[in-house]
């Protein structure tokens, strides 16, 4: 196959964006030009969803994550559920044990103290059955009108076992792409709250903590080059960060991605791909094709991993790209957006 061309585009702007949050383009151009020339730094530069630090012979993994989901309550979830989770699966797919985590809170004035106990009565909730504990924190409160009732600041700390090395830009030609599951739930999730949208079957938030799910993975003993949660931006821009990070083509098979029938229906309806959508539940492993059977069949066994299955195969053809193959055989690329179609679902 002939190489396949893609110039990124570039977006002038000197203000910021909504896009500039999307997990896209903009959030790429904008950690390239402000964050990372200020910042950077061997660790920082790996681009991982968590930093790897060793501290006297230990091997930690370290993630911080912010909050801002419209509306703080959904289907499935709450913004508190989100933050757990979400802080967690950074640390999980890094391959680390999650231990311990914080929790920073920007209130705003005229916020229920009800809603507010709902929420930390839920991340208490969802943390204890992680196992993992709430350590420590800060509170912060803004005049009405400066937030959205509340933002919820995390920051994760794991252990991370001996042997255990995973990074984006590890993905080898001939590895193949393992998705843990069906796609879309939590952002559709979230339109739906949000507009008032009503379907046959109602769509929940698959947000859940994957460390279990990782953890089994890894006990699998396959070769597992990376691990990422496709949050912001959806399996596409996942795969793409991959491809990038490891300067190889990523071809994913169209007929293999599972998407539940009603999030399809809501995606056609609204105009949106379901590779673009944000899911707080799933995760992507590129592991080595003669170890794929042996890792999907390991993930079945978990609940979080029941709809596993290869979706795609790395290539040494169009490094940097994501190709989508259709069912009739013809490819396309798929790009990073510029701007996210659902800004603010985590």
């Amino acid at each position: 196959m002939s190489a396949i061309l893609c110039p990124l585009s570039h977006v002038e702007t000197e203000t910021v964006l909504m896009g500039h949050g999307s997990g896209g383009k903009l959030s790429a151009e904008l950690f390239r030009a402000v964050f990372q020339p200020a910042f950077g730094n061997p660790i920082l530069n790996q681009l991982g969803d968590q930093a790897l630090l060793e501290i006297g012979g230990t091997r930690l993994a370290f993630t911080t994550d912010s909050y801002v989901v419209k509306p703080l309550f959904f289907r499935g979830g709450n913004i508190g559920s989100l933050a757990v989770h979400g802080t967690i699966n950074d640390l999980a797919v890094g391959g680390a044990i999650p231990l311990f985590l914080s929790a920073a809170f920007i209130l705003e004035e005229g916020l229920p103290l009800a809603v507010l106990q709902r929420i930390v009565d839920t991340m208490q909730h969802c943390a204890a059955q992680a196992g993992v504990q709430i350590v420590t924190g800060d509170t912060k409160v803004v005049e009405k009108g400066s937030c959205d009732g509340v933002f919820i600041n995390t920051a994760g700390i794991g252990l991370v076992p001996k042997g255990v090395q995973l990074a984006p830009d590890q993905a080898r030609p001939g590895d193949v792409a393992v998705l843990s599951g069906s796609i879309g739930e939590h952002g559709i999730a979230i339109m739906a709250e949000r507009e008032g949208m009503s379907f046959e079957t109602e769509i929940a938030s698959d947000t859940a903590a994957l460390h279990s799910l990782s953890a089994q993975m890894l006990a699998s003993g396959a070769a597992i080059r990376c691990m990422r949660d496709p949050t912001r931006g959806g399996v596409a821009s996942t795969c793409n960060e991959i491809a990038q990070a490891s300067k190889v083509g990523i071809c994913i098979e169209e007929a293999s991605i599972p998407v539940r029938p009603e999030v399809k229906g809501a995606c056609e309806l609204l105009g949106l791909d379901p590779l673009y959508i944000a899911n707080e539940g799933r995760l992507i492993a590129i592991v080595a094709a003669e170890d794929a059977d042996q890792l999907v069949t390991s993930m079945h066994a978990n609940s979080l991993g029941v709809g596993a299955r290869v979706i795609g195969r790395v290539t040494a053809e169009n490094p940097g790209l994501v190709t989508l193959r259709t069912p009739l055989g013809t490819l396309r690329i798929v790009d990073l957006l510029a701007n996210d179609p659902l800004p603010r679902i985590c």
